[in-house]
């Protein structure tokens, strides 16, 4: 099988402290499925999703409970596809994965979907990223200004960094659906013709 110009890895939200089993039936996981679906259909051959998954549901502070499995996940994917650039798609709890992921240099574009972003995590991402978050304006779960705060960071040092904000928009990401995958597929096709 042919390899594809870029490999996707989604990663689901969470919460902050849960030792819950995470199932790939829970709504976080479902949520971002669609989002898979929409990517392969729209660019076939030229992609491969993989949606990843973790041990239990929550962060749970410094144990960050889902980084392990997230970065086996990564691994996983490159090591499958070699020398084929990642793009990572990250929903709250998966927008913070997808900022500490963005330290590999393989990683090549980072999509963070109304991320959870704390202490910063953004830092993480390494110079040659490009980054585009999405984030509700009326999001209470999450921070909106917190996520335009980071972008506006690593504008300043130098990636391609972008926030758009959803008006009216909240956590679940369930309203103005073509906004939000509307972008999502404008960012992989973007991702595409970097390569």
């Amino acid at each position: 099988m042919r390899s594809p110009k870029l490999a996707v890895l989604v990663l689901p939200g969470g919460t902050d402290f849960s030792y819950r089993p995470f199932s790939r039936t829970q709504a976080s996981a479902l949520r971002m499925y669609p989002f898979g679906l929409s990517i392969q259909a729209r660019f076939g051959a030229a992609v491969r999703v993989h949606q990843a998954s973790y041990r239990v549901y929550g962060w749970n502070g410094g144990q960050a409970s889902p980084m392990p499995y997230a970065r086996a996940a990564l691994d996983r994917l490159t090591a499958r596809y070699p020398d084929t650039p990642v793009a990572l798609i990250g929903h709250s709890m998966g927008g913070r994965i997808v900022a500490q992921l963005g330290a590999d240099e393989r990683v090549s574009d980072i999509l963070a979907l109304a991320p959870w972003w704390q202490f910063a995590d953004w830092r993480a991402i390494h110079d040659g990223a490009r980054v585009l978050a999405i984030h509700g304006e009326n999001d209470t779960v999450t921070r909106p200004h917190r996520t335009a705060k980071g972008i506006a960071e690593l504008a300043a040092r130098g990636l391609e960094a972008e926030f758009v904000a959803v008006p009216g928009g909240g956590h679940a990401m369930l309203d103005h659906l073509g906004l939000w995958h509307g972008r999502t597929l404008d960012f992989i096709s973007g991702a595409l013709t970097r390569r």
